[in-house]
């Protein structure tokens, strides 16, 4: 089998890759996180100008029609960037879902605007009880004369102290724990009844807990009391995302080690000459060629089953996983204390592979889940 890249995906890739070596080198990050909104503005415009964010949509919708073998291309030259803007929460997760579940005239009102960087979105999913069950939802909405108020509390949403829109998952029927009952709905994020707290996670991304006070919803977004499907389907193609993302991250976390122990110098000679640290560099580049294998298997897979394939996902997570905990604890450990400072980029590196194994999922949910299917 060829899997070799379209002209069309070396060009994204290309773009990408260039972006990232000329506009986005590490100190250029830092600066980024220090700023009072964690990411750049100018960043997200030049996206929207470069058209990548057009790629996760479908060209009925004005998008460029790509695949997951193409979001998993620039996902994963995003990795070796550690790039914090929202591309997940906005344009996959967000923008996803509309366009999933949207009728017409809602997507011709937000698509569009997202795809020219015009608007900030985040979906506001979980909840501080609810772990990595979707279904596990108590944030309520109630019908009022005609209208949906809802009340609630969602945590750890992303791009959520930024968003101007978002899209909420609460309850319209049955219990918490039913897979029937949930309903998506669109909110004004700056509304009064809107508290919203938001903080940058440890790997520097921005997230924000919410709460909700009898708000009133903007729409209901797909069919109500069956939104579960939905909702899978989008968290599954995010997954794919930061398992791309955490590929990228750990092929250049291993080129940077790699690097150093041909320059660091112990008992008179570089620490590359050692046996042992060569043993543990190839582990880390087996580690890290099984994870991008893995990422192709199950991109390719998602493509053929019209963009859901929840057995090879799960598969990929769970080995990917395992391989991010591996490439990132012996980068740490081979810099040594270096390693940890602020200054590097290693630590950084630890600090998103650490945290993407826990996202949409941890390796040891994805690997039951994968078992159970």
């Amino acid at each position: 089998m060829d899997f070799s890249l379209s002209s069309e995906q070396q060009m994204i890739q290309d773009s990408v890759s260039k972006f990232i070596l000329n506009d986005y080198d590490f100190d250029t990050r830092r600066k980024i996180l220090a700023s009072a909104t964690g990411f750049s503005q100018e960043n997200w415009h030049f996206f929207a100008e470069l058209g990548w964010l057009m790629l996760p949509f479908t060209e009925e919708d004005g998008g460029l029609g790509g695949s997951m073998v193409d979001l998993m291309i620039v996902m994963e030259e995003f990795g070796k960037g550690m790039v914090v803007e929202p591309f997940i929460a906005t344009a996959v997760m967000s923008g996803g879902l509309i366009a999933l579940a949207g009728n017409q005239v809602q997507k011709d009102d937000y698509l569009p605007r997202i795809m020219a960087g015009e608007l900030q979105m985040a979906f506001a999913y979980a909840e501080p009880q609810s772990r990595y069950q979707l279904n596990n939802v108590k944030c309520s909405a109630i019908e009022n004369k005609g209208e949906f108020v809802i009340s609630g509390q969602k945590s750890v949403v992303l791009n959520g102290h930024h968003a101007d829109t978002l899209i909420v998952a609460a309850r319209t029927s049955g219990q918490t724990n039913d897979h029937n009952g949930i309903s998506l709905f669109f909110v004004d994020a700056n509304h009064p009844s809107v508290k919203r707290t938001g903080y940058a996670n440890v790997d520097g991304h921005q997230a924000a807990d919410i709460w909700f006070d009898n708000t009133p919803t903007l729409g209901l977004l797909g069919e109500q009391d069956n939104a579960l499907p939905a909702i899978d389907n989008i968290i599954d193609k995010a997954t794919l995302a930061i398992c791309a993302e955490a590929v990228g991250a750990m092929q250049i976390a291993h080129d940077r080690t790699l690097e150093y122990t041909k320059t660091r110098k112990q008992f008179g000679r570089t620490i590359g000459s050692f046996q042992a640290l060569q043993h543990r560099l190839v582990n880390m580049f087996i580690e890290h060629q099984q994870a991008k294998s893995i990422l192709l298997m199950a991109a390719l897979k998602m493509d053929s089953n019209n963009g859901h394939d929840a057995k090879a996902l799960s598969a990929a997570k769970s080995r990917i996983g395992k391989a991010a905990n591996l490439v990132g604890r012996e980068a740490i450990q081979i810099h040594g204390a270096i390693g940890m400072t602020d200054e590097l980029d290693v630590g950084h590196l630890f600090k998103r592979l650490t945290t993407i194994q826990f996202l949409f999922g941890s390796t040891d949910v994805h690997t039951k889940r994968f078992a159970a299917l």
